[in-house]
């Protein structure tokens, strides 16, 4: 394995959080030329997808890699979820402003944020019936704050999915339609 010289903020076989993307581990540093100058690159492998990605080395904090958040950080998040003090309900809004809202906060190096839009969906969802977008956007939140989670409490990623769904039971429970 090639050895370099500047300053790595992660090593090989270290956990890592890519925005958007979820937990991820870093395989190895590569060493790359591209148009002419050469780069170093974290090479990341993302759990959630199984894909590769190439992150330069020196723009690894603009893009907002960073270690999994800490347990007592997972746990506040956990509580921020069960926490609907600050739902002020679906207030009929554009639909486009709060897509690129959420997209945004999906990108947060925050996973506060990421639970923030988690949360707002899930509500959401039980006043008016989620557009096919909303119910993306629902699913890549879920799949970031669980799979982080998960690794952080070494638990189980569908448990703590249940264990989320469950501070929601009463908004996921949806009443059976008469036909």
């Amino acid at each position: 394995m090639p050895v370099f010289r500047s300053f790595h903020v992660y090593a090989p076989e270290q956990l890592v959080v890519y925005p958007a993307q979820g937990v991820g581990v870093i395989e190895r540093l590569e060493r790359q030329e591209i148009c002419g100058q050469e780069a170093e690159f974290y090479i990341i492998r993302i759990f959630t997808n199984n894909i590769t990605m190439m992150v330069p080395v020196a723009n690894a904090r603009s893009v907002g890699l960073r270690a999994p958040c800490s347990a007592a950080e997972a746990l506040a998040v956990l509580e921020s979820l069960r926490d609907r003090s600050t739902f002020t309900g679906y207030s009929g809004q554009n639909w486009n402003r709060r897509y690129r809202e959420y997209s945004e906060r999906l990108k947060s190096v925050s996973l506060l944020d990421v639970g923030y839009v988690l949360k707002e969906l899930i509500l959401i969802s039980g006043e008016k019936e989620l557009s096919f977008g909303e119910r993306r956007l629902l699913e890549q939140a879920m799949g970031l704050v669980t799979s982080e989670l998960a690794c952080v409490l070494e638990r189980d990623a569908e448990e703590l999915k249940a264990f989320i769904e469950n501070f929601y039971a009463d908004v996921l429970a949806k009443p059976e339609k008469d036909d």
